[in-house]
C-alpha cells in the first residue's frame, strides 16, 4: 500500500464472534495511530455494539480509551448507562471510558464506524481485532480449537501482542507450557499492558510457578 488508500466499507471482509459483526477496518488498512473499525447490520433489531464501557470504577479513566462512534448510515439507537438515544445516518456519539454502551440497528445495512484512543498516550495497536473471530472459542471452552487457530493467526499476523497472549493463556490451559511461556514473553515485548494483564490472570495459573514466568511477570501483591 501507498501512501494512501481509497476503500468501501463492503470491500472489507467481516469477522464475526457469533454475536457482533466487525470490519476490521484498521487491520485493512494498516493503521497504527488510532483504532478504527465498522460495525455492520444485517437486520432492524441487530445489537451493533457489544454492551461494555472502556472503564469500570477501580480502574483510572485517564488510562482508558475515548470512543466517538458515527452512523454512517441506516438508523440506530444508542444505549448509554441506560438511556436511549436516536442515531439517524450523520449522528456523531461521543462515550468517555465508564459509561455502559451498547447500539442496535434501527434498519437493516446499518452501518457504525467506531474511533477510539487513550487521551494523551499513544496508540497501542495490539490487535483485539483479530481475536475476534477466536472469542467464542474460547468462551466455550474450546483451548486446543483457539491454539490451532491463533498460531495460525499469529503466523500471517506477527505484530499482534494479544493474539500471542491469549495463545498463550489457551496453551496454558492445555499443558503446553513451554509454548506457553515462549508466546507470553512475545505478547509482554510487543506490549506492556500484558505484563500487568498476566499478573492475575487465572488461565496462567498452570504456568505461574515456572522460573521463567516468575522472572517476567511480578506477584499480585508486588504489583498493588
Amino acid at each position: 500500500m501507498g501512501g494512501y488508500a481509497v476503500v468501501h466499507v463492503d470491500d472489507i471482509p467481516e469477522q464475526d464472534d457469533g454475536r457482533v459483526p466487525i470490519r476490521p477496518v484498521r487491520h485493512h488498512l494498516g493503521i497504527t495511530g488510532f483504532g478504527v473499525n465498522a460495525w455492520t447490520a444485517r437486520s432492524a433489531g441487530d445489537r451493533m455494539i457489544p454492551e461494555h464501557q472502556e472503564a469500570d470504577e477501580a480502574e483510572d479513566e485517564a488510562d482508558r480509551d475515548e470512543e466517538l462512534y458515527l452512523v454512517l448510515q441506516g438508523r440506530a439507537v444508542f444505549e448509554l448507562d441506560g438511556e436511549r438515544h436516536d442515531a439517524p445516518a450523520g449522528t456523531f456519539v461521543f462515550v468517555r471510558p465508564r459509561v455502559n454502551r451498547t447500539a442496535f440497528a434501527e434498519e437493516p445495512a446499518t452501518v457504525i464506524v467506531s474511533v477510539g484512543g487513550t487521551p494523551g498516550k499513544p496508540y497501542d495497536p495490539v490487535g483485539w481485532e483479530l481475536w475476534y473471530p477466536l472469542r467464542r472459542l474460547y468462551e466455550a471452552g474450546d483451548y486446543a480449537a483457539v491454539v490451532e487457530r491463533g498460531r495460525e493467526a499469529i503466523e500471517a499476523n506477527p505484530s499482534s501482542g494479544l493474539l500471542f497472549y491469549n495463545v498463550a493463556c489457551c496453551e496454558s490451559l492445555t499443558g503446553q507450557t513451554t509454548e506457553a511461556l515462549e508466546h507470553l514473553v512475545k505478547a509482554i515485548e510487543l506490549s506492556e499492558r500484558f505484563r500487568d494483564y498476566a499478573t492475575r490472570d487465572s488461565d496462567l495459573d498452570p504456568i505461574r510457578e515456572e522460573p521463567i514466568f516468575q522472572e517476567l511477570v511480578p506477584s499480585p501483591a508486588a504489583a498493588r
